[in-house]
């Protein structure tokens, strides 16, 4: 996992939401319901039992009508975080699954030291997320969760993202390979309804499509014989330039209608490469999804 300092880092930002929090617990986060912190929201009229002391005098001398000052309160708002654990994750010199884990840690601390509530789920088992609240102080909690997590068999992503439990508008974190032969038949659109499910349950969906170097940047070459990691399928393949060419252009395709799709869904997409220096990965390929 990532070293103390990071961390240190990492605590100046915050993830950025879509949707204000709608919550009754305290945190730092501007609710739709109305309070007494220190922002100001707006006026209405003054009714019989409303506090004297927010009363706005200014605005009496100059109308004759009695007004009272609202204030935006602060709620803790939700964040899911939603890791892919399929066997596919666990490819790479440097493996998918790890950066996967070092990315569910980067938000969790976020939504932690922001005292949001931070619900982690492990995509094979959606009925058992483990729900994490109190602040940093408990950022422990989600490094032993992640250290629990196994990458194999398969997953139903648009499924396990229905399963996710509704409660209330915030952001759902998606992080994956995407790899699934339903998300890459475009025909199927069924990346698009899981962007359109998580709009419907309020939520902003930030992707973090979590890939390999050897799966990026293509060095193999000759005949071939290929299992898939998940059906165990073989295939085999003769790898030459033309081959080489034809995955770049459909994977640009891919990433490109991930993109799009998420900004039509006020959210974020993120390419991770797995090669790429943690530093420049989190503070600046990441900038994207922070409210700073």
């Amino acid at each position: 996992m990532l070293e103390a300092k990071f961390y240190d880092t990492l605590s100046r930002l915050r993830l950025q939401m879509s949707h204000k929090s709608s919550l009754n617990m305290s945190g730092n986060r501007k609710s739709v319901q109305k309070g007494i912190s220190a922002e100001f929201s707006d006026f209405r009229e003054y009714m019989p039992g409303d506090d004297l002391r927010r009363m706005d005098w200014n605005v009496y001398a100059r109308s004759d009508k009695l007004y009272i000052r609202e204030y935006m309160e602060e709620k803790e708002a939700i964040v899911s975080v939603l890791v892919d654990t399929s066997a596919s994750m666990d490819y790479g010199e440097q493996k998918k699954s790890e950066l996967a884990k070092e990315l569910a840690a980067v938000v969790g601390f976020l939504a932690l030291n922001n005292m949001d509530r931070l619900y982690l789920y492990d995509m094979k088992d959606m009925n058992r997320p483990i729900a994490v609240g109190g602040g940093k102080n408990a950022f422990h909690k989600v490094l032993k969760w992640l250290d629990t997590i196994r990458f194999d068999g398969n997953v139903d992503m648009l499924d396990a993202v229905k399963r996710c439990q509704k409660r209330g508008p915030g952001v759902t974190v998606i992080i994956s390979d995407f790899l699934n032969p339903t998300m890459l038949d475009e025909s199927t659109q069924t990346f698009e309804k899981l962007l359109q499910y998580l709009n419907y349950c309020k939520q902003r969906p930030v992707i973090l499509h979590t890939m390999a170097s050897e799966e990026l940047y293509i060095t193999l070459e000759g005949a071939l014989n290929l299992i898939d990691a998940e059906t165990e399928e073989k295939l085999r393949l003769t790898v030459d330039a033309k081959a080489i060419d034809s995955y770049e252009k459909e994977l640009n395709r891919l990433t490109e209608r991930m993109r799009k799709g998420c900004l039509g869904s006020r959210g974020t997409y993120v390419l991770c490469d797995t090669g790429r220096d943690k530093n420049q990965l989190v503070f600046e390929d990441l900038r994207e999804i922070y409210d700073i």
